[in-house]
């Protein structure tokens, strides 16, 4: 007995060792990230149309300072009688280079930038309220075998679908605004000096800042997301 014993460990000893092969990660297309994405915006309606709103304010607050900006510079270069008139009752100052006008560009330009920096601090907010109310969820796909990226994926194009309906919307909002505005202040006659081509690349630098702004509040709410451990999450009560 001892003998078969030994045999049979010095046996087992030259076997070559067993190994386990681990399963790849799934790695989902980007069309089901898109998918998962607008379904998580369309179930959060009344979050998510909280987030848009702050957008909407913003980008329609930029908006609105660039056109008026515009309208007002082309009466400037106009040089008409009435025009000037008009502006001087206004108490906007028709020489361009006048310090009162400087002054009045620097004052726009901080309240701009204050009103973008509230907006990225609200959509960084409710993605992380979002990735909180969600830890299951993502638990539940880590472990099913998404990749980090996926999840990444899944909140860099939920705050971009937000971003990009906000920033729109404000873009339209801001310009009807400041149109409406200048019209009761100076008449269908600004109609001939305004710099369309101007308002229009405004426009579209606003629709740009707006997603960027979005995909940049999104950023480390999907990075915070990614890196939880699917036990972790799974073993989180919400």
């Amino acid at each position: 007995m001892v003998t078969n014993f030994g045999e049979e460990l010095m046996t087992q000893q030259q076997l070559p060792p067993i190994r386990k092969e681990i399963g790849t990660q799934v790695n989902l297309p980007l069309s089901k990230a898109v998918e998962i994405s607008f379904n998580s915006v369309k179930i959060r309606f009344g979050r998510s149309l909280i987030t848009v709103s702050g957008i909407i304010l913003a980008i329609a607050f930029l908006m609105s300072i660039w056109t008026s900006s515009t309208i007002v510079g082309g009466l400037k270069v106009a040089n008409d009688p009435k025009m000037n008139l008009k502006l001087q009752q206004k108490g906007i100052d028709i020489d361009p280079d006048s310090e009162a006008n400087r002054q009045e560009e620097s004052k726009n330009t901080w309240l701009v930038v204050l009103s973008l920096l509230v907006c990225l601090v609200g959509i960084t907010n409710a993605m992380l309220m979002s990735v909180t109310e969600r830890f299951r969820e993502i638990g539940t796909m880590k472990c099913m075998g998404a990749l980090d990226g996926f999840i990444i994926k899944l909140f860099l194009l939920e705050s971009s679908f937000m971003g990009t309906a906000g920033t729109i919307i404000g873009a339209v909002v801001g310009f009807t605004l400041a149109l409406l505005l200048a019209l009761t202040s100076y008449g269908s006659g600004l109609f001939a000096y305004v710099a369309w081509g101007d308002i229009l690349q405004h426009a579209v630098l606003a629709v740009v800042v707006g997603s960027c702004l979005s995909l940049m509040g999104g950023i480390l709410p999907a990075y915070r997301a990614a890196k939880m451990e699917p036990v972790d999450a799974m073993a989180l009560e919400v």
